[in-house]
């Protein structure tokens, strides 16, 4: 009798997942019978190009899709598919600070990068959007000396708004 109760308590349960995709324990719900996954190199296309910034902003995505997804990697044409282009890089000043003559107290670095993905098991889930991060900086810090790590907050930012836009439909 009493497995004849567990049974009942679990069985709806099972429906619901069933019926809802494959969930994972970080927010995201992955199309049922989705194995595979590619991600394209995203060119740099932005009038201000920085060398590493396409492989940089690549392996971010990749690295995101890896740690919260089970997903296989595959060069091309996966269940989900995600290809596209960094199209701006600024830096441009945000708060101006008086005097004589007035200058930049903060300078902001964005990054903007179209995406494409493609779902092959549900096509309605797949878009093609822009999504656009900032860092804001101090302009006493030599932007040189900073540029790297804004460009790594950045990435995180930009993957966690793609990878939720594409897994946890945000």
């Amino acid at each position: 009798m009493k497995k004849k109760f567990i049974l009942y308590l679990l069985l709806p349960f099972l429906f619901i997942v069933k019926g809802c995709g494959i969930y994972s324990f970080t927010g995201g719900s992955i199309s049922a019978g989705m194995k595979t996954v590619s991600v394209s190199l995203f060119e740099n296309v932005a009038p201000l190009v920085v060398p590493t910034l396409s492989q940089s902003f690549t392996e971010a995505l990749k690295e995101r899709i890896r740690n919260q997804t089970s997903l296989s990697f595959i060069r091309t044409d996966g269940d989900a598919n995600f290809e596209g282009k960094i199209t701006a890089y600024n830096v441009q000043p945000v708060s101006i600070q008086g005097g004589n003559i007035p200058t930049a107290a903060q300078n902001r670095l964005s990054i903007t990068v179209q995406v494409k993905y493609v779902n092959a098991i549900e096509p309605d889930k797949s878009f093609d959007q822009s999504f656009t991060r900032y860092k804001d900086f101090s302009s006493t810090t030599p932007f040189a000396s900073v540029e790297q790590s804004l460009i790594k907050d950045i990435n995180t930012q930009l993957t966690e708004d793609i990878y939720n836009r594409a897994f946890a439909n945000w």
